[in-house]
């Protein structure tokens, strides 16, 4: 059924300023930095003035998203399916269907999947400076 969840999202529809945007047509691309990571996005600052970002994000078996920050903006996980565990600063967070993490500006953080792999939402809320 997770899986279910995220294809449904992959194969959606997003709806922003009366225009209607097929997800499907959106397409995945490798992260540039962190081998087994895909990205789909599914709204790009571009298109909110800077204000979010959204993607979907696969995480293949025993790889990783490393260590990095974001500097500008809070993140937002919504873990879909699989499992793994995400390090926020010091703190372990278990990664698991259903979990979700908040990720404060700046704030030093990584995604690991398990044997399953991973599929979350990430989105991204810029602030202010």
């Amino acid at each position: 059924m997770e899986n279910d969840l995220f294809q449904h999202f992959e194969k959606g529809v997003l709806r922003q300023k009366g225009q209607k945007i097929d997800l499907a047509l959106c397409p995945w691309s490798p992260h540039k930095d962190f081998t087994g990571v895909s990205l789909k996005t599914l709204l790009a600052e571009e298109q909110t003035e800077g204000l979010l970002a959204c993607h979907l994000v696969r995480i293949e078996p025993h790889c990783a998203i490393g260590l990095h920050r974001h500097p500008a903006s809070i993140e937002l996980h919504e873990v879909v399916s699989g499992q793994g565990l995400c390090l926020i600063g010091q703190e372990e967070v278990p990664y698991g269907p259903g979990t979700m993490a908040v990720i404060a500006r700046d704030a030093p953080h990584e995604v690991r999947a398990g044997a399953e792999g991973l599929r979350l939402f990430a989105k991204f809320i810029a602030l202010p400076k």
